[in-house]
């Protein structure tokens, strides 16, 4: 059996890859291309809108795809992280990565229910309508458990039948009006839902 030098191997080495790159590796760039598989993106040709995350105060930005539709309505097709954002870098957490469920979802409510007492089912009422049963429940509420004196009579002026919680996406000013309107109705019981 003959013997393999080093300088033998490396010969028969470099005399191979240049008769491989002198034959062009038999690769025809025509022939692939007409063998590539045709696909467009879903995304292909949408615009491209650019928004912040509602679910807390962190402000993820995230960037929406749409696309007219041919009857003339604009169709949501993909909602994902911004990758500019030096916030969040593209990365989304699991309530964020699912921000297109706010939009797309069946099981998504439209429009305020209401039950009334005593009732088995939902109705579908208008938001004015649920806004006067918002604002005549805390009224009554109010009335109901207002407090103007405490034990020493000292004035208090405080109603200890309401709480309210405060979301997390509110922004510093949103959060300081909340407070401010709620302590005017005498509320005692403020909470965020940062802190929960």
């Amino acid at each position: 059996m003959p013997t393999v030098t080093r300088r033998t191997f490396l010969k028969t080495g470099v005399a191979g890859a240049g008769a491989l790159a002198a034959s062009g590796l038999g690769f025809d760039v025509a022939v692939a291309e007409s063998t590539k598989v045709k696909q467009s993106l879903r995304i292909a040709g949408a615009r491209e809108l650019h928004s912040i995350c509602p679910y807390c105060a962190v402000g993820c930005s995230l960037v929406a795809y749409t696309r007219l539709k041919s009857d003339g309505n604009w169709e949501l097709l993909q909602i994902e992280g911004d990758p500019d954002s030096p916030v969040n870098e593209g990365r989304l957490c699991p309530k964020g990565a699912t921000a297109m469920q706010l939009a797309v979802s069946p099981r998504r409510i439209e429009s305020p229910l209401y039950r009334p007492a005593g009732a088995t089912g939902w109705q579908k009422i208008s938001w004015d309508q649920m806004l006067d049963k918002i604002a005549q429940n805390i009224k009554s509420s109010r009335d109901a458990t207002f407090v103007a004196t405490d034990g020493n009579g000292n004035t208090v002026n405080r109603t200890e039948g309401i709480a309210f919680a405060g979301g997390a996406a509110f922004s510093s000013e949103e959060g300081y009006f909340a407070t401010k309107l709620m302590r005017g109705l005498g509320l005692v019981h403020l909470e965020q839902q940062a802190r929960v």
